[in-house]
């Protein structure tokens, strides 16, 4: 669950501005009060190099669609590439552990692209208006995923999706995902969401009140998918707290410019 400001947007979006974050820390480390305007970009310009980045148009339904041809999409193609020859490998050459090969997946901008709700939104969060829009399950599947998903299903890799939407979001954000075109379980077994009411006896941090940060929430839950005989050989996320905490082979970043999560 996301809890940004416009403000924070800006700070996400320095990498199509030129200057890269390289993890949790670099991302977070410089929070000095600037000394002058110059040192603060623009908000309006770097909206127009986000949009520029992801090919944004608008249809006739007033829908903000980007584009498979922008540099977003080639991006992230490469990436995707990059974790299909490890998950081919982990399917051809499973360990002598006898534990079963997977992949664990975030959903915002992992699998699920948000673009459209971003722009509409301003690139701002609102926890009313994300919502609606989870709940419309009509996001667009991140360009090239479902191929992914689908190729590591087809090998015999299990496939995991583990989000930080709530619980209350379940229903909804799994017909998305069957939507966009991931033809993989996405039921109780296979679909982490966030339930801090109820959380799970593997989440120390879940009780008696959640205290849970993001990356002890995913870690843990990666842990507990380790401890039911799987290896996890590639994990996928568009933050850095979700590759946070171990319990992975391999991490890829999915590029997000749009905001960032502690």
């Amino acid at each position: 669950m996301r809890t940004l400001t416009k403000a924070a947007t800006t700070a996400a979006a320095l990498a199509v501005t030129g200057v890269a974050f390289y993890g949790v820390g670099a991302a977070s480390a410089d929070n000095a009060a600037p000394k002058s305007d110059r040192e603060i970009p623009n908000i309006t310009k770097v909206e127009d190099k986000i949009n520029a980045y992801y090919g944004g148009t608008a249809d006739a339904s007033g829908n903000f669609q980007a584009s498979p041809k922008s540099n977003y999409a080639k991006q992230v193609a490469d990436i995707e590439a990059r974790a299909k020859r490890q998950i081919k490998h982990a399917a051809e050459h499973p360990g002598r552990d006898g534990r079963k090969p997977a992949i664990v997946l975030d959903v915002d901008d992992t699998t699920l692209l948000t673009y459209d709700y971003e722009k509409k939104n301003g690139f701002a969060y609102n926890a009313a208006a994300f919502d609606a829009y989870v709940q419309s399950a009509r996001s667009i599947a991140v360009f090239g995923m479902p191929d992914l998903v689908n190729y590591a299903a087809k090998n015999g890799v299990t496939v995991f999706f583990l989000t930080g939407r709530d619980a209350s979001q379940r229903t909804a954000s799994a017909a998305n995902l069957t939507k966009a075109g991931y033809n993989v379980p996405v039921d109780a077994a296979h679909f982490f969401l966030k339930d801090k009411a109820n959380p799970p006896a593997y989440l120390s941090c879940g009780k008696p009140t959640w205290t849970c940060s993001t990356v002890d929430y995913k870690s843990g839950t990666r842990k507990h998918i380790e401890s039911l005989g799987y290896n996890i050989v590639a994990n996928l996320g568009d933050q850095y707290t979700d590759l946070s905490g171990g319990y992975a082979d391999n991490t890829y970043k999915i590029p997000n410019p749009m905001y960032f999560l502690p």
